[in-house]
């Protein structure tokens, strides 16, 4: 927030020079650019910035050639907004979505596997993907998913929101046909900042989802790709600039590092969602090696009920204990909790959160 305010100061100190694109932003961007490229295996060149994952989504989406007859394939366990997005962009062009079914509670990354291999048809010409689903934080096998649609013919979109800070992330091994992910979650940088790495093959197709002056400007970048990103009209670029000094503040919190730091967020994720399986009496309902720094637990049935009992019960957990964690209903269906794990948390809080819920679970039962 420190360097985001300097870098405010000197954007309002000279807007025309600090926002003129020949002038100084194009170099600054490259630099941001140069960073998130050494955070994630890719050629800077590859990468362009956008304002969260879901406008990364769009932007391959509505970009995305399809025909009537043509099928997307999206999961259960996929962010509402995106797919919601993948439904516009298939309406719009007479194709169809179609929905692998992911298990939770699950055993073993071999069912996604399985599901999405069973979900992709002859006339599957796009895959939309999770690198860490957002209702149930599971880290799925992306790689052995891009690897299977590709041997079936299939482009790969991954929606890697979660992914940076939380997991390793190596798009040179991955190789997606794009991929997105925001810089404001597990990256702890401002908010507005995310980034889209497309695979030079696709890139002349891929538009933002703003048109502005990068459509016929090519000095605003070195490829009118990166030139149509670059500038999408008047915005604030600082939560951008500032995530060089984001990324060298997380990487200095720990001796080993970012890795480091992403283990100990893991481990302290599966000591705490422990705590919450013995106050609710539930098994595993995930192996430790499907998730990062997120889990999921599902909730007795008979405590919450539907989804305003869920929104109930989150509000509650809130006003009455001061403890933000989201409860929702999966697939309208299964009540689950899910927790995060950050360097700022300790065990004891959700020593806590079990001790709370369930006591609110047994009001509601009486």
């Amino acid at each position: 927030m420190d360097a985001q305010r300097e870098w405010i100061e000197r954007l309002e100190c000279d807007p025309i020079e600090f926002l003129g694109p020949e002038r100084s932003l194009l170099p600054k961007l490259d630099r941001v650019r140069d960073c998130i490229g050494r955070l994630v295996a890719a050629d800077p060149a590859d990468l362009a910035f956008v304002r969260n994952a879901t406008e990364g989504v769009n932007a391959v989406l509505r970009s995305f050639p399809l025909s009537t007859g043509d099928e997307v394939v999206i999961t259960n366990h996929g962010y509402n907004a995106c797919n919601n997005a993948a439904r516009y962009a298939a309406e719009r062009c007479g194709a169809t979505v179609s929905v692998a079914e992911l298990p939770f509670p699950i055993k073993s990354s071999t069912q996604v596997i399985e599901a999405i291999d069973a979900t992709l048809s002859s006339k599957t010409r796009l895959l939309l993907i999770d690198h860490v689903t957002s209702p149930t934080g599971l880290v799925l096998p992306v790689k052995e998913l891009i690897e299977l649609a590709h041997r079936r013919g299939v482009r790969v979109m991954v929606d890697g929101a979660h992914a940076p800070g939380m997991v390793p992330v190596d798009l040179s091994d991955l190789d997606p046909d794009y991929y997105t992910a925001n810089h404001h979650k597990w990256l702890c940088g401002p908010k507005t900042s995310g980034f889209l790495y497309v695979r030079r093959d696709w890139q002349h197709e891929v538009r933002p989802t703003t048109i502005s002056h990068g459509a016929n400007s090519p000095g605003l970048g070195k490829t009118t790709f990166l030139a149509e990103f670059n500038w999408v009209g008047t915005y604030d670029p600082t939560p951008i600039l500032s995530m060089p000094t984001a990324i060298e503040f997380l990487c200095g919190l720990k001796e080993g590092g970012l890795a480091q730091l992403m283990r100990d967020n893991h481990a302290l994720v599966l000591a705490g969602r422990q705590k919450l399986l013995d106050a609710l009496g539930c098994d595993l309902p995930a192996p430790a090696d499907m998730l990062g720094s997120l889990a999921s637990v599902p909730l007795p049935a008979e405590g919450v009920g539907d989804g305003e009992s869920a929104n109930r019960l989150q509000r509650r957990i809130f006003h009455e204990h001061a403890i933000e964690v989201p409860i929702f209903m999966l697939n309208g269906t299964l009540p689950c909790l899910r927790i995060s794990a950050q360097v700022y948390n300790s065990l004891d809080q959700y020593e806590r959160l079990a001790d709370v819920l369930r006591v609110c679970l047994e009001s509601k039962r009486s």
